[in-house]
């Protein structure tokens, strides 16, 4: 993840309100609303949790913090996130002032983090996390969605990544959402999303529409 740097972010948040876009759960029928961000904050894991995925506030970085503080030196990638708690609390301000962050927030609190940043680039860098302990729900893939929807409405050209050659996982849900190998090194993976693409039209469906 490139470093970004101080120039002011003109990507503040859409101004919509996702917990006053709907008002209930499975909302697989839903059409949208002229209130809804551009992908819905609804979202139902694999285990049938419901989840809200929103735009973070300064309020939710405790909870960030609780939720990097349980990354183990094996679930960390690239360097990141952070070992202790100060480096948590300056990479989180670097994020937070620089680029767009969205959260999934569950039962349990806050689970999983992403963000593009910087918020003025045409091609913005993405970076995703999810607690260890949620892995395998759906939650990496819906955050990546999310972020896609957030670049395209907000005007970016291309949302870009770079990724261990080991994690194949990760690798794997890039792919399927789209994102194209445009550089491998030895350590590293660079991928690109074009956000003209038919993945970043699909994504901003209401769910009744959706194929996915």
């Amino acid at each position: 993840m490139t470093d970004p740097d101080d120039t002011p972010d003109p990507d503040a948040a859409s101004g919509s309100d996702p917990e006053a876009a709907c008002s209930y759960w499975a909302p697989d029928d839903c059409e949208g609303t002229p209130h809804c961000p551009p992908r819905c904050p609804r979202f139902v894991d694999k285990h049938g949790t419901p989840w809200t995925i929103r735009e973070a506030t300064d309020a939710d970085r405790d909870g960030l913090v609780e939720m990097y503080e349980t990354f183990t030196s094996t679930e960390r990638a690239q360097g990141l996130p952070p070992v202790n708690d100060r480096q948590i609390h300056t990479w989180l301000d670097r994020l937070f002032d620089r680029g767009l962050n969205v959260v999934a927030h569950g039962p349990d609190g806050i689970a999983g983090h992403a963000v593009y940043t910087p918020t003025y680039a045409a091609d913005p860098e993405l970076a995703v996390f999810v607690g260890p302990a949620y892995h395998g729900r759906g939650l990496g893939t819906e955050l990546c969605k999310q972020i896609i929807a957030l670049g395209a409405a907000n005007g970016r050209e291309a949302i870009e990544l770079t990724v261990e050659p080991s994690n194949s996982v990760a690798c794997d849900i890039y792919r399927r959402l789209g994102f194209e190998v445009v550089e491998r090194k030895a350590r590293e993976i660079e991928m690109r999303l074009p956000l003209s693409t038919a993945t970043a039209i699909e994504v901003q469906h209401p769910p009744a529409l959706r194929a996915e």
